[in-house]
């Protein structure tokens, strides 16, 4: 069994177009976040799938290794299936998507993502949750929430605040879910086979997907935030704690 971390990646953004490319710290964005998912121990390989000939010469350039995938893929998870295809991947190894947009992400978060796949052969998909610190970020639909039942199976995604407290003095966490999966090649080809859900399609959230056709998500809880780059103001705010690899 291997652990292949692919980074699906793509130019065309209607908020931030290029951004695989913006330049963090001296270096393309896409480069930190391959350079991060590289330094986790258990990583066999790390592999950049995109659609965009810009984005594959600039990750070769860096020594990095991309593969070209079609633009017609759904989502950034059907991208990932078919590079684990094209990748030649057995039904058991495990493929971690880290989001290009994640410059920061910490390395051990691929250890945790992963961790239920290789501690239970039954689970066959799994993602990371944060506990919200920045108030903020609870009501703005850009950062998704998460809600799970007590085994850690997600229960959904929303862009809306999950849990609502109708009561005011009601005391609760809440949770930000970070764009980090991990699943079997298995599972991949059995996702990129399923029609599009209708809450996929109203929420524009993928793993919605998957959860719809019944099919269970495994959340852990991290410790480290990875805030993502969704417009250029976001570059300043990243780069100002993008150097320390262990932030």
């Amino acid at each position: 069994m291997k652990i292949v971390v692919i980074i699906p990646s793509r130019y065309g953004s209607t908020r931030f177009e290029g951004k695989p490319l913006a330049r963090i710290s001296g270096k393309p964005m896409i480069q930190c976040v391959y350079e991060r998912a590289a330094s986790a121990g258990i990583v066999d390989h790390v592999v950049v799938a995109t659609d965009d000939e810009r984005i594959f010469s600039a990750v070769t350039g860096f020594g990095g290794k991309a593969i070209m995938t079609g633009a017609e893929n759904r989502s950034g998870t059907d991208r990932v299936a078919e590079a684990a295809e094209k990748l030649n991947l057995s039904a058991d190894d495990i493929v971690v998507n880290i989001q290009g947009d994640q410059p920061r992400i910490h390395p051990s978060c691929i250890q945790e993502v992963a961790a239920p796949l290789i501690e239970n052969p039954d689970i066959q998909m799994s993602t990371l949750a944060f506990r919200i610190i920045n108030s903020e970020e609870i009501t703005n639909p850009k950062d998704v929430k998460v809600t799970f039942d007590v085994l850690g199976n997600a229960l959904y995604f929303s862009r809306a605040a999950i849990p609502f407290g109708r009561d005011a003095s009601t005391v609760f966490s809440t949770y930000k879910h970070l764009g980090i999966y991990a699943y079997t090649r298995r599972f991949l080809d059995i996702f990129r086979n399923l029609p599009d859900g209708r809450l996929e399609n109203i929420e524009k959230l993928e793993q919605l997907r998957a959860m719809e056709y019944g099919h269970r998500i495994r959340v852990m809880v991290t410790d480290h935030d990875s805030p993502e780059v969704d417009v250029p103001e976001d570059i300043q705010r990243i780069s100002k704690a993008a150097n320390p690899l262990m932030d």
